[in-house]
């Protein structure tokens, strides 16, 4: 039998032996259907239940993602130009919500996709592996669940990053461009380093979130609130971006470099900026990727949890009315 919730033995031990056993009973079922999306759970699930995880997975991670996106934008839009930046260019201020509404049109359904795979692929793995290895099942939540969001994420950065750095005004105009000069291929320019750099963020700052929260519940003995939860995500954000800004540099050159095709690919790309710009160029946009990605991650991950917490409190409901009229 799979290990029961963190916030269920938490929630259980305040249960006296004195108590009824169809009181425990329903007490137990009452703290199983309102703990059971949280983080750390491992309960019990049957076929309902997964899919409920992975419909719920895609409403918060579509809300939180897109919350995100548009508070933090105009961050983005500078780090993107200073890695462009080459020599002594000066940095533009200007159109700093440049490529926003086209960007939001990708950023929903990825961040959608990968919280509904992240979270019953988490679940599942917690089952199947011992507790000492929990976080090895994150990571690779993580990182499927990265697999899953890259086939939406990459044209949607694509045309982005394109627009940020000033070589197209509107979406509509850099997907046609793209489309007619470049073909299919041009949309997934840089796929293979944005999956060396997103997989190891993705599974990286899912798993230090996730320890990091099992770790304060277990010393809490309770459940986490949003402060709490936004504090755990900023720092397992700015963390993961200073780690991941050399890959980060790496794909934005490959992504940007359009029909030119200046790089030949990664390998090529690395050596390139260092023969000409030196190492410290792989560390360009650490600042705002660090701000950005910390602050970020306070927001995402408090909305995600925020949310998550918001559709498992209607389940109760659900459960008593069906009950009521089945009775």
């Amino acid at each position: 039998m799979a290990p029961l919730t963190l916030s269920v033995t938490v929630q259980d031990s305040s249960i006296s032996s004195s108590s009824s056993p169809d009181a425990c009973t329903k007490r137990k079922q009452n703290v199983l259907q309102r703990n059971s999306f949280a983080s750390v759970s491992v309960g019990e699930q049957n076929p309902f239940d997964f899919l409920r995880t992975l419909f719920e997975g895609v409403i918060a991670g579509g809300t939180a993602g897109v919350v995100v996106e548009t508070a933090l934008y105009p961050i983005d839009t500078i780090k993107t130009r200073l890695q462009a930046a080459r020599g002594g260019e000066k940095l533009l201020l200007k159109g700093l919500y440049s490529g926003l509404a086209g960007n939001l049109v990708g950023v929903l359904p990825a961040s959608a996709l990968f919280v509904g795979v992240y979270e019953p692929v988490k679940q599942k793995l917690l089952r199947m592996f011992p507790e000492n290895l929990s976080a090895f099942a994150h990571l690779t939540a993580g990182a499927i669940g990265g697999i899953a969001a890259s086939f939406v994420r990459v044209p949607t950065e694509v045309v982005k990053q394109r627009m940020q750095t000033g070589q197209f005004t509107s979406a509509s105009g850099a997907v046609r461009f793209i489309a007619s000069r470049e073909g299919f291929r041009g949309f997934y320019a840089g796929y293979g380093s944005f999956l060396l750099r997103d997989l190891p963020f993705d599974a990286i700052q899912f798993c230090i979130y996730e320890q990091i929260r099992m770790g304060y519940m277990l010393a809490a003995r309770r459940n986490l609130n949003d402060p709490e939860n936004a504090i755990i995500g900023a720092f397992a954000g700015a963390l993961t971006g200073a780690i991941t800004t050399p890959l980060d540099v790496i794909k934005t050159r490959l992504m940007i470099q359009g029909p030119a095709n200046q790089y030949k690919g990664i390998a090529d790309c690395v050596q390139t900026i260092i023969k000409e710009e030196g190492p410290g160029a792989l560390l360009k946009g650490v600042g705002p990727r660090v701000l950005w990605i910390g602050i970020g991650g306070s927001i995402f991950f408090g909305v995600l949890e925020s949310t998550k917490r918001a559709l498992a409190e209607r389940r109760p409901k659900l459960v008593q009315s069906t009950n009521s009229e089945k009775k």
